[in-house]
């Protein structure tokens, strides 16, 4: 993998993330398998330094990707003006700088200069101070990169749940559950399992939204005229997905240990039992991009910001994660250029009547 180059943005300098970032990268070794670029700045990222005991940490300072180390804590820096930094509280200079890392960041993977992009947690409320247009890192990226519809999916070893409404009050979300927002999120998990997580035949459960998946129309009848129609209509397509089923005893009874990836219809009804189950360990990937982006499960932790108390287990596993579907997704195409080859070869065959095309031997 040393020739994958992953960007980490800073995220919020008031926050924990830049103290996860160097946790992973000096004390756990992370970054030695990929070129790493952090985008920020390095007198920020020398402050953070102090939070974590390792004492000799040594910073490559670069212009572009391309003048990444292998093993280095390679820094862009996105801002020249000596910058505040106010641990543990959420102002407009923090949002700016994590704002300013993340253009760059996601500027440079749209180029191709990054093969993926980590990124460390932001605030809302300061994000919205500085001006960000977005509710979220997701749905930015969406906008980044033309994506007509993206899944925020979370993942751990053993769970991954996608999430049909994403960020969004909860007195909306039953009208943003239409039939065909449903149908699009199961084909782009279907899909996202068998690319970017190499599950052949993947199988899908969703939930409902009601309580009870809606009690057979006593308790709402979103299950029977939206949510069960577009699970058919996913079927109907070949997908491997049942349901709808009542959240709480599906979790409860450990039913989410049967399918390669479960479906919310909102935030908390996917990430609550998510992070019961995952937290600290967990990875909250966008789906649906054709780029690659990871997170850690976490946000700014302004409470323990600066305290040297954050785990950087999360942040370990968006980083390998990322790697790890940078090279699924390759295998893919390359096994499909394959498969294309070889039934190219097989049509001359036919139309030729020979054995063999070429001088190739054709596989059957």
């Amino acid at each position: 993998m040393n020739n994958i180059t992953i960007g980490i943005s800073c995220g919020d300098i008031n926050g924990i993330g830049l103290e996860v970032v160097l946790k992973a990268l000096t004390i756990k070794k992370a970054g030695e398998k990929f070129k790493l670029v952090i985008y920020g700045n390095a007198k920020v990222v020398a402050y953070h330094k102090n939070v974590i005991s390792e004492d000799n940490v040594q910073f490559h300072t670069i212009a572009k990707p391309s003048e990444a180390l292998p093993g280095r804590i390679n820094i862009i820096n996105c801002w020249t003006d000596t910058v505040n930094i106010t641990l543990g509280k959420p102002n407009e200079v923090g949002g700016k700088c994590a704002m300013d890392a993340l253009a760059a960041a996601v500027r440079d993977l749209k180029s191709g200069q990054l093969d993926a992009l980590v990124t460390a947690p932001i605030n809302k409320k300061a994000m919205k101070m500085a001006g960000f247009q977005h509710v979220g890192h997701t749905e930015y990226l969406s906008a980044e990169f033309n994506a007509k519809d993206t899944l925020m999916l979370m993942v751990s070893d053993s769970l991954r749940v996608g999430i049909v409404t994403n960020h969004l009050p909860l007195r909306e979300v039953a009208a943003a559950v239409t039939q065909e927002k449903v149908l699009r999120k199961i084909l782009i998990l279907a899909e996202t399992l068998k690319i970017d997580f190499n599950v052949e035949r993947p199988t899908i459960a969703v939930l409902g939204l009601n309580p009870h998946a809606g009690d057979e129309g006593t308790i709402g009848n979103e299950e029977d005229k939206i949510i069960r129609p577009a699970i058919e209509e996913a079927k109907a397509k070949g997908i491997l997905v049942y349901g709808p089923y009542p959240a709480d005893g599906f979790f409860g009874a450990g039913q989410h240990h049967k399918f390669d990836g479960v479906l919310a219809m909102y935030h908390d009804q996917g990430l609550v039992p998510f992070k019961a189950l995952s937290f600290g360990a967990g990875v909250n990937y966008t789906a649906g991009l054709r780029a690659v982006r990871t997170s850690p499960d976490h946000g700014t932790a302004y409470d323990i910001a600066g305290k040297g108390e954050a785990d950087e287990m999360s942040f370990i596993k968006a980083l390998y994660l990322a790697a790890d579907i940078v090279h699924n997704r390759n295998e893919y195409v390359d096994m499909h250029a394959n498969s294309l080859e070889r039934r190219k070869q097989k049509s001359l065959i036919s139309e030729t009547g020979e054995d063999e095309v070429d001088g190739v031997i054709p596989e059957y």
